[in-house]
């Protein structure tokens, strides 16, 4: 008998065999800041539970797990959180578990939001398996009417336990009990009483010296450059050996004292052996300095590292040298445009700001607080207006080529529409193809059942047509993606040519001009001045289009 053929093999007009859709899952776990202990509420279990359901669901794979410790759900500014969002938009997952609303969030318009419309408009599939909530099934469809309620609840109920937790700790307070999460430098916490704090014999002899340096009329300058010249490890960085957080943490700081650090420090009543907390309160999930008559003071809860007196003539030594500064001021404060932009292009810190007699100045001041030869070539004073003149003819300059570069991308407007037209032809010829492939796939079956495959040859087929479709699909997203970048960054680069046009000889560099084009000042010498301009990078395809020009 002839073997029959198996190429190609198909029953078009064959009822279609349904394929089931695996979703890709990523298990969200949120510890609130408020966790009571309950072991129905622990990290574990709530792995635990969400694993078991999915172990009955066999079109949902986990792929990702994502974890908040420690995060309040009135707001969805969590690391964790985030970073699931950009692998949800990265196409990476399209089913979320939790296991209840809760964890999602307590904030009633915020969670509404994600699951009645972020979640839906990428299609996400949005399971809460002990509020028995699953978008994708129909049979539960009136669970959607219990979800606003049941956000509403948990909302509340965060705000009663934030409630709560405010006032136990205003009373902690109002009764001289230490309620910070890091002891203030100088003091521990009592091993045996969280609440109670103890001198640290470690770091109070550093208290007590820079109390007395500025006492015996040392400048703040000249005391940060003494404790960084002596090697004493900044109050970051010792907190951080401590454990009380990791180095890269934003709190441990560059690991080199500040004369902020040391302003802190100065004008810290704790040191007297009072406790002053209050200092700060949370609006809007914002933390926000309240007034000194709103602060909580309790006098002698703790042992004093300096005398009342010291304290007291530091207070005065600083407030004069505050008062005779403002009198020698000669110039109207302007805002600093170019804060966190200007750096030293040898030793690559941040460039001072100060006022000079007559006006604005930059220096490099590594040697004066970190010792002699941190910065061996730096800038020692450049006046503001020469280096926002340097700034502006390197901006005249830079518009020069962009806006050559411009001209050019708008010549390579046929070009760009002739690419986009074969992006869209490619894109109809993959969809043909996956059409015919899915056929195929749909009449494999049949072709097993009648004994025309075997069922190795029957599994070997239906995997090489699947990945031809999932072939198919990613090439067509790739397409899209890269298509739409192109489109997105020739706006975006014309905009840009747009606004350095504007900048004549009459332009004044101003605080929105630097927003929109600078990154990075760097100041080798006053002569010699570089930038690195925002825009320099994201225009990879711009660049494709005119580098083949």
């Amino acid at each position: 008998m002839a073997r029959k053929s198996r190429k190609n093999i198909a029953v078009l007009d064959a009822p279609k065999q349904p394929t089931m859709k695996v979703w890709q899952a990523a298990l969200y776990i949120r510890l609130s800041v408020e966790f009571n202990g309950k072991r129905g509420d622990s990290l574990e279990t709530q792995r635990q539970i969400m694993e078991a359901y999915i172990a009955l669901c066999p079109d949902i794979e986990i792929v990702g797990l994502y974890t908040d410790n420690g995060t309040t759900g009135r707001t969805f500014e969590r690391e964790a959180f985030q970073r699931m969002l950009g692998d949800i938009e990265a196409g990476k997952i399209n089913c979320i578990v939790v296991k209840d609303l809760s964890r999602l969030g307590r904030n009633t318009i915020d969670t509404g939001y994600y699951i009645e419309k972020y979640f839906p408009l990428h299609g996400v599939r949005f399971i809460a398996v002990n509020d028995q909530f699953d978008s994708e099934n129909g049979e539960n469809s009136g669970n959607h009417l219990i979800v606003p309620l049941k956000n509403m609840i948990n909302e509340a109920y965060a705000a009663d336990i934030s409630k709560k937790v405010r006032a136990q700790q205003n009373q902690a307070m109002k009764d001289g009990k230490f309620v910070g999460g890091r002891p203030p430098y100088g003091y521990r916490k009592d091993s045996d009483n969280c609440h109670r704090l103890l001198v640290n014999e470690d770091t109070a002899p550093i208290v007590r010296q820079i109390f007395q340096w500025i006492a015996d009329g040392v400048a703040l300058n000249e005391v940060v450059k003494r404790l960084n010249e002596g090697g004493v490890m900044s109050p970051g960085y010792y907190h951080a050996s401590c454990g009380l957080f990791s180095y890269d943490n934003k709190l441990a700081g560059s690991g080199k004292w500040q004369t902020w650090t040391v302003g802190k420090i100065l004008v810290d009543e704790v040191y007297t052996g009072d406790m002053v907390q209050g200092k700060h309160t949370n609006i809007g999930h914002k933390q926000v300095a309240t007034k000194p008559e709103d602060w909580i003071i309790v006098r002698g809860t703790h042992e004093p590292i300096i005398s009342r007196e010291l304290f007291e003539k530091v207070q005065a030594i600083r407030k004069a040298a505050a008062e005779k500064y403002s009198r020698n001021g000669k110039n109207p404060y302007s805002p600093n445009i170019l804060r966190g932009r200007v750096f030293c292009g040898c030793c690559g810190k941040s460039l001072h700001r100060q006022k000079g007699y007559k006006h604005y100045i930059y220096r490099c001041i590594s040697n004066d607080r970190q010792g002699k030869s941190s910065c061996v070539g730096g800038v020692h004073c450049m006046p503001e207006s020469d280096l926002f003149n340097m700034i502006l003819m390197i901006i005249r300059q830079k518009a020069e080529v962009v806006m050559g570069e411009a001209l050019r991308l708008k010549q390579c407007d046929g070009k760009i529409a002739a690419q986009k037209a074969q992006v869209g032809q490619e894109i109809a010829d993959l969809g043909q193809q996956t059409q015919k492939n899915k056929a195929l796939l749909a009449g494999l079956y049949e072709s097993f059942v009648k004994g025309i495959l075997t069922k190795a040859e029957y599994l070997e087929m239906q995997e090489d047509y699947n990945r031809k479709i999932s072939g198919a699909v990613e090439r067509v997203q790739q397409l899209q993606t890269r298509q739409a970048e192109l489109e997105r960054q020739v706006a975006q680069y014309t905009s840009m040519a747009d606004k350095l046009a504007a900048v004549d000889k009459d332009t004044a560099l101003s605080a929105l001009l630097v927003n929109q084009l600078i990154g990075r000042v760097t100041v080798n010498s006053p002569d010699d001045v570089s930038i690195d301009f925002a825009f320099e990078s994201g225009f990879e395809r711009v660049m494709e289009v005119l580098g083949n020009e």
